[in-house]
């Protein structure tokens, strides 16, 4: 599948869009695909699953959003069944548009829009391919990252890239407030590329997949934190594991999570409290200290250093596994 096609087939200035995306990350997108004005005929979005503590059955971000705008809504819990694939062949999309939707699309589905499937990633590929880039990209202690727009075939992040844009990594990033500005750029990076896809100045480039790194879907066992490592990669964990699936570490046969904390000069076992006070705990790692300071025992709310201390839940002597 081709970005665009020649004189026989024009771009029409105004496309057939299938949107698919999930999470709050994809709304900024979907927000710009419906103020540029293109034909959103359909979003597609994972089912409604249970979220929060009190597992209620939830609508994603995105289905709210087209909820509000009034576009139809699918819910498919496979893309691959053949009654999904007819559907949207029904709907002769010019574009399918996908941003962080959450399942693999195959060949079949990505060849029914007249000017292809185009992605809205957010890592620079190859770098990052997978589920969770703005994780990872913190997580091993990355200072940029950005966006890429790709022309998507049936592999993983594997397609054609056709615009990227760079955007910086601050020191206390965490996931969340990496990914609430990766969402804006990304907006802006697709109605960048679908300018030029209107203009006919799209030159989609093979990736090099010599240079490519993976990031797989976290899951809650990585954000366990081992005392061994470097004061500075536990703290780039902490920040990447922010919000989900969190760090987390044992304190007197208790999970501890652990939503901030920073690297420190200093030497001590790792492992070992050396202080507790209200500007942070003070643990020892195999290289550096790791102050905590923002906490949570297991059915207590979000506490600073200081509150925890106060409430006598961490203390100073003790140790962390």
């Amino acid at each position: 599948m081709t970005v665009g096609t020649g004189p026989t087939e024009p771009v029409p200035m105004r496309l057939r869009v299938v949107f698919m995306g999930t999470p709050p990350f994809a709304v900024p997108s979907f927000d710009v695909l419906r103020m540029r004005g293109e034909d959103l005929v359909a979003v597609v979005t994972q089912p409604d699953r249970p979220r929060g503590r009190g597992h209620a059955v939830t609508p994603s971000a995105v289905k709210v959003a087209a909820l509000a705008a009034g576009v139809p809504v699918l819910q498919p819990e496979k893309v691959r069944h053949p009654d999904f694939l007819e559907s949207c062949r029904a709907l002769a999309p010019d574009l399918i548009v996908v941003v962080a939707f959450g399942q693999i699309l195959p060949k079949t589905l990505l060849d029914i829009p007249r000017h292809g499937s185009i992605n809205v990633h957010a890592s620079l590929l190859p770098r990052y391919r997978g589920a969770a880039p703005i994780q990872w990209a913190i997580i091993r202690g990355e200072t940029e990252t950005g966006i890429t727009t790709m022309l998507m075939d049936p592999g993983m992040d594997t397609g054609p890239i056709l615009l990227q844009r760079r955007v910086p990594i601050a020191p206390d990033d965490t996931a969340q407030t990496l990914s609430e500005r990766l969402a804006v750029v990304g907006a802006e990076t697709l109605g960048e590329t679908l300018d030029a896809l209107k203009a006919g100045r799209l030159q989609p480039q093979p990736q090099d997949s010599s240079q490519a790194t993976l990031a797989p879907l976290l899951k809650k066992e990585d954000g366990r934190i081992d005392w061994r490592q470097s004061a500075a990669a536990l703290a780039a964990l902490v920040r990447g594991m922010n919000p989900w699936p969190g760090a987390s570490t044992t304190y007197q046969g208790e999970p501890l999570r652990i939503w901030m904390a920073r690297a420190e000069p200093g030497s001590a076992e790792p492992g070992v409290i050396l202080g507790a006070n209200a500007r942070g705990v003070v643990v020892g790692t195999g290289e550096g200290l790791l102050v905590l300071t923002e906490l949570q025992v297991p059915g207590g709310k979000r506490l600073s250093a200081g509150e925890a201390v106060a409430g006598h839940l961490v203390q100073a002597g003790h140790r962390v596994v």
